[in-house]
């Protein structure tokens, strides 16, 4: 992945069979599968790879319990069914994670476990194992920090858990692998028609040399999720919206608020949501909320009524009472959900069920969806821009398709921070041993070291040092602070990898520290970190 030669195919090439706007799930998907098709195909992302949306999830490859719940079996199935592929076509990134429903009435425990057991059924030959019924004593076994008071008993089911970031930058390599091409920071600005009004093509601009760039294609996909409209808007001013955009807010705690690798799965909170304290790289990731928004932001904040309302109700279940100043990082994503017909403002029932559009452009729209269906919202995609563009029946080969840094489970060693790397994982090693600079730790208290962010700038097209903290190595996302005292080392890192200037390093260590302010709750100044 090295931005200079794929941003030199976009002279190079005449006309792209396909190009897809947006590099977060959908458009990392439908790229791949295209790719896997046989055509010619080009991703654009304005930003960096799943910079907004699709690095803000609760980090689960999951069916959805609470779909079933609403009777939306035909979702959960499908999901349920994406959720074991993506297990085995990416190893290294998913695992399979044991959920704990703490039960606080006698009668819970039942209505769990047979809801649970139909979602196991529904997963067939796919199941990452079965429900389990467990006691009070067992209960707190396996959770010390759950609140006992009142508690009756406890359900076990099985998920996926997953990295999003770390999966999107695998995604971009496979592309790349398998001969497409993908760029980041190149911004689509207009979409090119001919005199009978079909789209031919876009034209981008480079987001650092602002050089533009017209670009012709055979289909253009927009795969922009919470901005949909604003290429919809580009294509036709009158469109009227098809998205309206739901956020949700994640809180990052110390690991000891739930000592166990066990999550939990609070199935009915006060707002008759659903809360998540899921274990992730060390921390505890406690979410999510589910407000509707008028405007979409690639940096959205979160709420104090969501702050709120998350610290309130992990109050309720934890014996560890977390508190404001216990916040390592807050950080809120915002979900692409077709505009309710009737106007609504509840997100609760709005179907995750993704939708393929076509306009009488030509232009191929995918709204809705969500990780774990990302592939099969990517075939639904491509099949149906096939269908609109005459281009044959070929059909999509990425069911199977092993991604990038996939290894055997039984290769995957957790304990190892780096295991997110996969077959990676050798080149990085002897990344740190070719040079005792690359081993140190950039931040005493995390495991990432100087040889993380060199490959990230060399291998995984990092151009900033947000591209690093944020979706490489995913600091900003388990300690802001940490984050922000690593800034200045981080930024002369790239600085140096790139030929890049002690003013742009100086700049971008500013920026990045502004920006990482918004993932706190309490007010910090930055600490310098000597590296030798």
């Amino acid at each position: 992945m090295k931005r200079n030669e794929e941003l030199s195919k976009l002279t190079s090439v005449k006309e792209w069979d396909f190009i897809v706007i947006g590099g977060g799930a959908s458009g990392l998907g439908s790229a791949l599968d295209a790719v896997s098709r046989g055509f010619k195909t080009l991703l654009l992302e304005s930003h960096d790879f799943a910079k907004a949306t699709s690095s803000r999830s609760t980090k689960l490859v999951h069916g959805g319990v609470r779909y079933l719940a609403q009777g939306d079996v035909g979702l959960v199935k499908e999901a349920l069914k994406e959720r074991g592929l993506l297990a085995k076509n990416a190893a290294h990134i998913v695992k399979n994670q044991s959920f704990i429903i703490p039960n606080y009435t006698w009668w819970g425990g039942i209505y769990y476990k047979i809801g649970l057991s139909v979602y196991d059924f529904l997963a067939g030959k796919l199941s990452l194992g079965k429900t389990k019924y467990i006691s009070k004593s067992k209960t707190i076994e396996k959770l010390p920090t759950i609140e006992q008071n009142h508690l009756a008993s406890g359900v076990v089911y099985q998920d996926g858990q997953f990295d999003d970031a770390r999966l999107a930058v695998n995604l971009t390599q496979t592309i790349i692998e398998k001969g497409g091409s993908a760029v980041n920071y190149v911004k689509v600005i207009n979409l090119l028609k001919d005199d009978k009004n079909k789209i031919i093509g876009v034209v981008a601009e480079d987001q650092f040399s602002k050089q533009q760039y017209q670009i012709l294609a055979k289909v253009v996909i927009n795969a922009t999720g919470v901005f949909t409209n604003d290429i919809l808007n580009m294509n036709n001013p009158k469109h009227g919206k098809l998205v309206v955009p739901s956020q949700g807010i994640h809180l990052v705690l110390d690991k000891s608020f739930l000592k166990s690798d066990d999550a939990i799965m609070i199935p009915k909170t006060s707002d008759g949501r659903v809360l998540f304290v899921v274990p992730w790289h060390d921390r505890a990731l406690v979410g999510t909320t589910d407000t509707l928004l008028e405007n979409e932001s690639f940096e959205p904040r979160a709420l104090e009524e969501e702050i709120s309302f998350v610290l309130n109700t992990a109050r309720q279940y934890l014996s560890k009472k977390p508190t404001r100043d216990d916040v390592k990082s807050v950080f809120a994503g915002l979900r692409p959900l077709a505009a309710p017909k009737d106007g609504s403002k509840s997100t609760k029932e709005v179907s995750r069920s993704h939708k393929v559009i076509a306009s009488d452009t030509g232009l191929i729209s995918i709204i809705g969806g969500k990780w774990t269906t990302y592939r099969k919202m990517a075939e639904d995609t491509i099949d149906k821009a096939m269908q609109v563009h005459n281009l044959g029946n070929t059909t999509s080969k990425t069911e199977n398709m092993s991604i990038h840094g996939n290894v055997k489970p039984e290769q995957v060693d957790r304990t190892n921070h780096l295991y997110v790397y996969g077959s990676d994982i050798p080149a990085i090693k002897a990344l740190q041993e070719s040079n005792p600079r690359f081993s140190q730790k950039i931040h005493p208290d995390h495991p990432f070291t100087v040889a993380e962010v060199v490959w990230a700038a060399r291998n995984e097209m990092a151009e900033t040092i947000e591209d690093v903290l944020a979706r490489r190595a995913r600091l900003l996302f388990l300690d802001a602070r940490a984050a922000i005292d690593s800034a200045h080392n981080v930024a002369r890192i790239i600085a140096e990898e790139k030929g890049y200037s002690e003013e742009w390093a100086q700049q971008q260590e500013n920026e990045f520290i502004e920006l990482a302010k918004g993932y706190l709750l309490t007010p910090y100044s930055p600490k310098v970190i000597n590296l030798n």
